[in-house]
């Protein structure tokens, strides 16, 4: 094995590194120096001692010195046991270990806001204030504070849940033949924040165009499961490598017997997240879908849902 370390001489820190990226010894023992700016892609394991010690964006990148090839590659987070987490530090833990799909950098980088809190970027106590956060992100912010104080109400957010599975959800160009037209149905498709409203379109579509061909009808099931989703307070269904991931959930509210019995033995849960390995399932990935979130709805396994009600009690004789 070899040691590097920022205080070594430029020089001999090169000689190092390359001697690792030319698999002269197996075993590099460093600092966070190459957390950035270090591609070998030969590495395929990596241990970070003391992680709870790290920010999320540190551990983010440097378990993304590891798996750069196609072979699978494993990270290991060690912290000491005999000492109690902090809040923050094992709320960074279990989101780097949820954080597992490709392009979870946007999701790591929320997540950090989240844990550390954004401030208040429009306040006195904030310098530059319309400077600090863009003309553009200001006036968006302005005009819906004066559109929610002249409606008495909040302004619903549009469904913020991400999902990506292996299914053709398109608009054909035999159904709608004008391309124009169909990038406007993709923007309300993503637009669209009710059932109410999803209904509307369809039958607009039907209307239009005619009965609804099967990849249409599909893009319309992705986004009442979107909807659906969005009410339980899921935050991505995703599809990696034959696996889909279903996040967050409170799996300990979740009987995994139970669902295998119900879409067969390719169900896995986790306290954060429900994994359906597809080749595994007993039904179609769709029927797996479906009845996976009917389970959490009944459970009420999210934190959006809050904790099943407890049964009342029998009341004295």
């Amino acid at each position: 094995f070899a040691v590097a370390h920022g205080q070594m001489p430029e020089a001999e820190l090169e000689r190092i590194i390359l001697a690792f990226i030319e698999r002269e010894f197996d075993v590099l023992v460093c600092t966070a120096i190459i957390e950035s700016g270090v591609d070998i892609p030969s590495v395929n394991t990596i241990i970070i001692d003391q992680a709870h010690q790290l920010g999320l964006t540190q551990l983010y990148q440097l378990r993304g010195r590891v798996g750069r090839r196609h072979q699978r590659a494993y990270a290991y987070l060690l912290y000491d046991d005999r000492r109690p987490l902090s809040r923050e530090a094992q709320a960074r833990l279990e989101a780097i270990q949820e954080a597992t799909e490709l392009g979870a950098g946007l999701q790591i980088a929320l997540r950090d806001l989240e844990i550390r809190g954004a401030g208040n970027i429009l306040g006195p106590e904030q310098s530059g204030h319309i400077a600090a956060v863009g003309l553009e992100l200001y006036t968006q912010l302005l005009a819906r504070a004066v559109q929610e104080v002249r409606e008495g109400r909040p302004i619903e957010d549009a469904p913020s849940v991400t999902v990506d599975l292996p299914v053709e959800a398109t608009i054909p160009t035999d159904y709608c033949g004008d391309e124009a037209v169909r990038m406007s149905l993709y923007q309300r498709f993503a637009a669209i924040r009710t059932t109410a409203q999803l209904d509307d379109l369809v039958l607009e579509l039907r209307d239009r165009f005619g009965p609804l061909p099967e990849s249409v009808q599909r893009l319309v099931d992705l986004a009442h499961l979107r909807l659906w989703a969005n009410r339980l307070g899921l935050a991505s269904i995703v599809e990696r490598d034959g696996e889909v991931f279903i996040r967050p959930v409170v799996g300990t509210r979740l009987d995994p017997e139970r669902l295998r019995r119900m879409i067969g033995p390719g169900v896995y849960v986790t306290p954060n997240q429900v994994r359906l390995v597809t080749s595994r399932l007993a039904c179609t990935l769709w029927d797996a879908l479906q009845r996976v979130l009917q389970e959490i709805e009944t459970r009420r396994a999210t934190v959006l849902l809050g904790a099943p009600a407890a049964p009342a009690s029998a009341s004295a004789r």
